[in-house]
C-alpha cells in the first residue's frame, strides 16, 4: 500500500515536471513571437463618421460599428462594478492572469473532459480582441495568458479596463458600453437604471444569444445572475439588489438619435468623406460640422413636404397602397404588415377596420385606432389625370373599403387621409454673404429616393431667370423705365418646321411696357425682345458673371424664357449676387472638421461679402470679366475639397461681378414683384424687405419660386422626374410659392426687416408710366424711379426720338425693328 503511494507520488512530480517543462518550451517559443503591446498605449478604436449641423445637433452617422468612446472617469462606478462581478471580481489583484480561475478552468477539463468557464479575465479578453482570433484552441490560450501578463506590465489597470469597456462587443452593431446604452435603450450611460446597467454587463459572455433583444427570458436570468454577484461583492446593498431585480426589461432596438433630420445633406457630407478619406473615413471617428441650421432644415422639411402633399390632393386620390383580407381574428397578422411599413414622408401607415357613411376607423402603425373625420376624406375625389378629378364625394365607401391599406397624417387634431405624393420638389437656402447653405431638402422622402433634386436635377427655370437677362440689359445701357413693346412676334427658323410663335402666359398683349413692370408680370414678349436688343453672345458672357455654365445657355432667343437647364443650388447661388450687393460667392456645405478627440483639424474659409474690401481688380466701377469667378485653392494638403475647398487661412472677400447700382435696381424690381407682381401671394408674410420671382415652364412642367432678403436667399423646385406637365394653373406662383412661403415665415420669425442701402451714384425722380420720360411737377399720374445718375432720362422736349429706350443693341435694325 505504502509503495503504491510512492509511485503515485512519483508520478505525479514526474507529470508536473514535464507539464512545467512543456510550459517553460512554450513561454520560451513563443514569447518572441507576441505582437508589441505598444499599439494599445496610442490605440485607435473605429469610430464611426458623424454629421452635425452648425449648432452641433446630430445629422448622421455611418460606418459598420457604433461606438461612443468614454474615458473611464465618465464611466459611473456602478457600471465598472457591475461589468467586475460579472467578468473579472479579481480584476484589481491578480496580475493579468487568475490563477484561481484558471485552476478551476483546468480542473473542470480534468474532470469532464470538456473546456469550461472560468479562466479568461478582463485582461486576456482585451489580448484576444485586440491581438487574437476566436479560434478555441490551447496554443491560442497560452498566447493569450502570455500576452496578458505582458499588457499587465506595461499598462495600468485603468488604462486596461477603458479600452476593455470601449472595445467589447455588446450585440446589434453596439461596441463598447457607451454604444450598447444607446442601443437598447436610447440613453447616455450616466441616464442608465441599476438593472439597466446590470443587463447591459452580463452581455460580453454571450452578445448574441443573451441580449434582451434576442432572449428576454435568458437576458433576464443572466442580468440576475450580475446582480446577483454585485450583492454578495457587496457593490449594492440588499434594497438595491432586490428592487433591480424587480424591474421589467425595458431594453428596446433604438436606432440613431438623428436630431435634425438632413439626410441629403448627409449623403453630401458621407461622398466627400470618402473621396477624400476612402474607406478610412468611417473608422477613424471623424466629425464633421455643416452649414445647416437646424431650425431652419426643420422648416424646408415641413415646408416641402407639406407643399407636396397638397399639390397631390389637389389633383384627386389615386387609391391604396395595397389590399388585405380584415377581420378581428387576422388582426395581429395585419398589425404585422403595418408594422413592416415604412412611415414615408411623415405619412403613416395604416389599415382601414370600418367604414361609417362619412366616416372611418383606421388602425395605424404608430397611434393604434384613430378615426378619420368627413373633413379628411372629402378632398378624395378619384384621380383621372393631372387636369381631371372624378365627382364630388357623398359617402366614405365610395373612395374606401375595411382591408384597405392607406397613408394618413394628422393636422392639428384631425386625421386625414392622405397619399405618397408622385411629384417631387426641392429647396435649398442660403446666406447670401459667404453661400453657406443653411437648409437643404432633395426631395419628398429619403428611403423612397436618394436622388438628391437641390444639387442633381437639371431643370428649365424658366421666368425665375429672367432677372438675370434684365440685369445684363441694365448693364448695357437699359433703365427700369426703358420702354418694350409687348406686343405679337414671330420668328422664322429653317431649322424648325414651323414658326415660333412665343406668347405671354395669360395670352394677352399690353403693348409698350416699362421693363419694371414687365418683370412684375413676367412678360415674356418683352424678355425676348430685351435679350435681342442687347445681343445673345452679350448676354451669355454677362450671365457667367452669375457662375452659369456657358454650356447650359442656349444660344437662342428661349433663353430669354429660361430654356437653358440648371439645379436649384445654382440657381440659388446666382440669386445671392442681388441679395448681396453684387458679390459672388460660392455654395459650401462643409463648415468644419474635427478628430474622434474633438479638435477641429479644418475650418472652411469661405469668400464673404465686404464692401469695404472688394477683391483687387473688382471694385466698383472698374470692369469685370464675364464668367471670370476667381477659383479657391486650398493652401493645405489635407484640405476638403467639397466643389470649394476648407483651409485653414482666414477667408478672403468676394469679387465684385455686378456694379451695387445694378443689383440695387434688381432687387427694387424684385422687390415689386412681390408687392404687386406674380409673386403677391408672399405679402402674407407682412415684410417689404423681401424679393423674388415665380417661374413656370412650358406645359408647366416645373414650378419655381427664388426669393431673398439681404441675409437669406431660398429657392423652391416643384416637378415630375418624368418631365409630366403637373397640370393647368400650376405654375411657380402655386405650386412652388407655398412652399417658399411656409419656409420662409419660420426662418424669418423674429427677424427684423432689412434693405438694401442705396449706393452712391443714383437719384430718384419722377417719371411718366406711359413714357418713362421724365415728369415735369405738374405731371398727372407720375410715379417715381431710380435711376444711375448717368441714365437719367431728359424732359419730353428735350429729348431724341429714342431717348429712355436704353436701346443699345448689338443687332442692328433686328432690334430696332422688335421695338
Amino acid at each position: 500500500m505504502l509503495r503504491a503511494a510512492h509511485i503515485i507520488i512519483i508520478v505525479l512530480l514526474v507529470t508536473s515536471l514535464l507539464a512545467l517543462a512543456v510550459a517553460a518550451g512554450g513561454v520560451w517559443y513563443l514569447a518572441p513571437k507576441l505582437p508589441s503591446t505598444n499599439i494599445l498605449k496610442d490605440v485607435h478604436l473605429q469610430v464611426p463618421l458623424r454629421v452635425y449641423s452648425r449648432d452641433e445637433r446630430l445629422i448622421a452617422e455611418f460606418g459598420e460599428k457604433r461606438r461612443i468612446p468614454l474615458a473611464l472617469a465618465d464611466i459611473p462606478q456602478a457600471m465598472v462594478n457591475a461589468i467586475l462581478a460579472a467578468e473579472d471580481e479579481r480584476f484589481f489583484t491578480h496580475p493579468g492572469v487568475d490563477w484561481q480561475g484558471l485552476a478551476r478552468a483546468v480542473y473542470h477539463l480534468l474532470r469532464t473532459g470538456e473546456k469550461g468557464p472560468g479562466g479568461s479575465t478582463i485582461t486576456m479578453q482585451v489580448a484576444r480582441n485586440f491581438f487574437l482570433g476566436r479560434e478555441r484552441t490551447y496554443l491560442r490560450k497560452l498566447n493569450e495568458i502570455l500576452l496578458a501578463l505582458k499588457i499587465e506590465r506595461e499598462l495600468t489597470k485603468p488604462e486596461i479596463l477603458q479600452l476593455y469597456l470601449n472595445k467589447i462587443f455588446l450585440g446589434h452593431r453596439a461596441y463598447g458600453i457607451g454604444a450598447a446604452a444607446q442601443t437598447y435603450y436610447g440613453r447616455e450611460l450616466g441616464e442608465l437604471s441599476l438593472a439597466q446597467i446590470a443587463m447591459i454587463a452580463g452581455l460580453p459572455k454571450a452578445p448574441s444569444r443573451l441580449n434582451p433583444i434576442a432572449d428576454p427570458v435568458r437576458a433576464l436570468t443572466r442580468r440576475n445572475y450580475v446582480l446577483r454577484r454585485m450583492y454578495e461583492l457587496a457593490f449594492i446593498n440588499l434594497q438595491g439588489y432586490e428592487e433591480a431585480r424587480r424591474d421589467p426589461i425595458t431594453a428596446s432596438l433604438h436606432g440613431l438619435t438623428v436630431q435634425v433630420e438632413a439626410p441629403y445633406v448627409a449623403e453630401m457630407v458621407r461622398a466627400e468623406m470618402e473621396r477624400r478619406f476612402g474607406v478610412n473615413a468611417y473608422t477613424v471617428g471623424l466629425r464633421v460640422y455643416t452649414t445647416i441650421d437646424s431650425r431652419r432644415q426643420t422648416a424646408a422639411n415641413r415646408a416641402l413636404r407639406k407643399a407636396l402633399v397638397e399639390y397631390d390632393e389637389r389633383h384627386g386620390y389615386r387609391g391604396p397602397e395595397d389590399h388585405i383580407e380584415y377581420s378581428i381574428q387576422t388582426r395581429p397578422q395585419a398589425e404585422q404588415t403595418l408594422a413592416g411599413m415604412p412611415t414615408v414622408g411623415g405619412l403613416e401607415p395604416a389599415l382601414v377596420i370600418e367604414l361609417h357613411e362619412q366616416a372611418a376607423s383606421v388602425l395605424t402603425k404608430q397611434h393604434g385606432l384613430v378615426e378619420i373625420p368627413w373633413n379628411g376624406l372629402s378632398w378624395a375625389r378619384p384621380f383621372l389625370d393631372h387636369n381631371r378629378r372624378g365627382a364630388k364625394l357623398k359617402a366614405a365607401t365610395e373612395i374606401l373599403s375595411v382591408g384597405d391599406v392607406i397613408r394618413v397624417r394628422k393636422i392639428g387634431e384631425e386625421w386625414h387621409l392622405s397619399q405618397v405624393p408622385e411629384v417631387e420638389g426641392a429647396l435649398l437656402a442660403m446666406n447670401p454673404l459667404d453661400g453657406a447653405v443653411v437648409a437643404l431638402v432633395g426631395g419628398f422622402d429619403f428611403v423612397r429616393s436618394k436622388f438628391n433634386r437641390a444639387t442633381q436635377a437639371h431643370r428649365q427655370p424658366g421666368s425665375s431667370f429672367k432677372p438675370f437677362v434684365y440685369s445684363a440689359a441694365i448693364d448695357h445701357g437699359f433703365t427700369a423705365a426703358s420702354m418694350i413693346n409687348d406686343a405679337p412676334i414671330v420668328f422664322e427658323d429653317p431649322g424648325l418646321e414651323a414658326s415660333w410663335r412665343p406668347e405671354n402666359y395669360s395670352g394677352e398683349f399690353f403693348g409698350p411696357t416699362r421693363l419694371r413692370e414687365a418683370l412684375v408680370h413676367s412678360r415674356n414678349l418683352v424678355s425676348i425682345r430685351l435679350l435681342q436688343a442687347i445681343g445673345i453672345d452679350y448676354a451669355i458672357g454677362y450671365l457667367q458673371r452669375f457662375g452659369f455654365k456657358d454650356a447650359a445657355l442656349p444660344r437662342s432667343l428661349s433663353l430669354a424664357l429660361g430654356s437653358g437647364t440648371l439645379t436649384p443650388q445654382e440657381l440659388a447661388t446666382a440669386y445671392c449676387v442681388f441679395a448681396n450687393g453684387g458679390y459672388a460667392v460660392d455654395d459650401y456645405f462643409i463648415d468644419a472638421l474635427s478628430d474622434a478627440s474633438g479638435e477641429r483639424s479644418l475650418q472652411a474659409s469661405p469668400r464673404v461679402v465686404c464692401d469695404r474690401c472688394d477683391a483687387p481688380g473688382t471694385r466698383e466701377g472698374e470692369e469685370t470679366r464675364p464668367g471670370v469667378i476667381e477659383e479657391r485653392k486650398s493652401s493645405t494638403e489635407n484640405s476638403l475639397e467639397t466643389g470649394h475647398a476648407l483651409e485653414f487661412q482666414a477667408s478672403k472677400p468676394a469679387p465684385r461681378v455686378v456694379t451695387s447700382q445694378n443689383a440695387w435696381i434688381m432687387s427694387s424690381m424684385l422687390r415689386d414683384v412681390i408687392q404687386r407682381g406674380t409673386g403677391k401671394r408672399a405679402r402674407v408674410l407682412g415684410r417689404k424687405d423681401i424679393a423674388g420671382k415665380t417661374g413656370t415652364t412650358n406645359d408647366q412642367r416645373d414650378a419655381w419660386f427664388a426669393g431673398f432678403n439681404p441675409r437669406l436667399v431660398a429657392v423652391a423646385w416643384v416637378g415630375f422626374d418624368r418631365l409630366e406637365p403637373l397640370g393647368d394653373k400650376e405654375t411657380g406662383s402655386r405650386a412652388a410659392l407655398p412652399m417658399w412661403l411656409e419656409f420662409m415665415q419660420e426662418s424669418l420669425r423674429d427677424t427684423p426687416e432689412e434693405f438694401m442701402e442705396q449706393p452712391e451714384g443714383m437719384i430718384t425722380i419722377r417719371i411718366d408710366p406711359e413714357t418713362g420720360h421724365f415728369a415735369g411737377a405738374s405731371q398727372p399720374r407720375a410715379i417715381f424711379e431710380t435711376f444711375r445718375i448717368n441714365d437719367v432720362p431728359a424732359s419730353p422736349a428735350k429729348a431724341p426720338a429714342r431717348a429712355n429706350t436704353g436701346r443699345r443693341s448689338s443687332s442692328g435694325g433686328v432690334a430696332e425693328r422688335l421695338f
